[in-house]
């Protein structure tokens, strides 16, 4: 029979840097409001609003894109279930952000104003991208 013995960890928690890798946020170049063109999948080609960033996994939710069908369960009596569509995540990668003067798809840089404020800037135009909230 095998001794059972605690393991030592050091001072540190077991699967603290498993934890800490998993909570890992990434910097994505598109945030909510922004308008977006998808580049590659079956909607390729296809222009929609960012509805929400997931920064832990690196996908963005696109209105009207990706769309699936969920099977939805009636949680109270009044409440109706059934096959509902709804818009699921796509990866950040895959989308791009659209300019606001021309309307294609631009990569974008950061200028710092002099007052020190940052703001994006399109590579093809040159033209800001309005913060929208």
């Amino acid at each position: 029979m095998r001794i059972l013995k605690y393991r030592k960890t050091d001072g540190r928690r077991l699967g603290a840097g498993r934890h800490a890798r998993k909570a890992e946020r990434q910097s994505l170049h598109v945030r909510r409001g922004d308008t977006v063109q998808v580049l590659r999948g079956d909607d390729k080609g296809a222009t929609g609003k960012v509805l929400k960033v997931f920064t832990k996994t690196g996908r963005v939710l696109v209105e009207g894109v990706n769309i699936v069908k969920k099977h939805r369960r009636a949680r109270r009596p009044e409440e109706q279930s059934g096959i509902i569509e709804m818009p699921a995540p796509i990866a950040a990668s895959n989308v791009m952000l659209l300019d606001p003067k021309t309307g294609f798809p631009t990569r974008t840089r950061t200028r710092v104003d002099a007052d020190g404020t940052k703001e994006r800037v399109s590579v093809k135009s040159g033209e800001s991208i309005a913060v929208t909230r």
